[in-house]
């Protein structure tokens, strides 16, 4: 198989975090791929994402899957299922809801990354930024507040919500997120003990 993926990307972050806790890292080639707005790529639009997003995983037979969740699933089914996403009951719907949250939790981070760093000054937007940053916030502060999803055995949902804060000190290193929420920050510790997560740490 192999992971079309950035380094930066939180969401091939979580995939790669997942392919590792599942022991199938090994059989997955790293590609990098080069997907900013602005920037084309016919090649990848062409044979791997109209879209232009990543991750996106290409089987040995030539099929595509995308969406960072649709991968995982699939990865947690190639061992069998359940593991880091319940198979049934209050726990599956629970663990799809709260990682459907940290989507879009992510996907604000990275629309307001867009809006700061890529948008021409004359054209940026700052209501629309403060928007989406509050959306952020707020995602955060559900999570800071429901001490389950922090303390739970490993699975999706945790695995995105570390990806998410990680994106932040990536790309909002002085956004504060640490000193606002105390119990994110502890859950971000314990998580960064685990090899999955230390070794996928985007450069900076």
């Amino acid at each position: 198989m192999k992971l079309s993926f950035s380094p930066l990307s939180p969401f091939a972050r979580k995939v790669r975090i997942a392919a590792i806790e599942l022991g199938l890292i090994d059989q997955i080639e790293l590609v990098p791929a080069q997907v900013a707005p602005g920037t084309a790529n016919d090649a990848y639009v062409k044979q791997i994402n109209p879209l232009k997003k990543l991750p996106a995983l290409t089987l040995d037979n030539g099929e595509v899957i995308v969406d960072s969740f649709v991968i995982a699933e699939y990865l947690d089914e190639l061992v069998g299922g359940g593991r880091l996403l319940p198979a049934s009951g209050p726990a599956k719907w629970r663990v799809r809801s709260e990682h459907s949250l940290l989507q879009g939790i992510t996907d604000s981070m990275l629309l307001c990354r867009y809006e700061s760093a890529v948008r021409p000054e004359p054209y940026r937007w700052q209501a629309w930024y403060d928007d989406h940053w509050a959306r952020v916030w707020a995602g955060w502060q559900r999570f800071e507040q429901h001490g389950d999803t922090l303390s739970r055995p490993l699975d999706l949902a945790q695995i995105a919500l570390v990806c998410s804060l990680g994106y932040a000190d990536l790309r909002f290193a002085d956004c504060g997120w640490r000193k606002a929420f105390p119990k994110l920050d502890a859950f971000h510790d314990k998580m960064m003990q685990r090899p999955s997560v230390a070794s996928t740490v985007p450069p900076t």
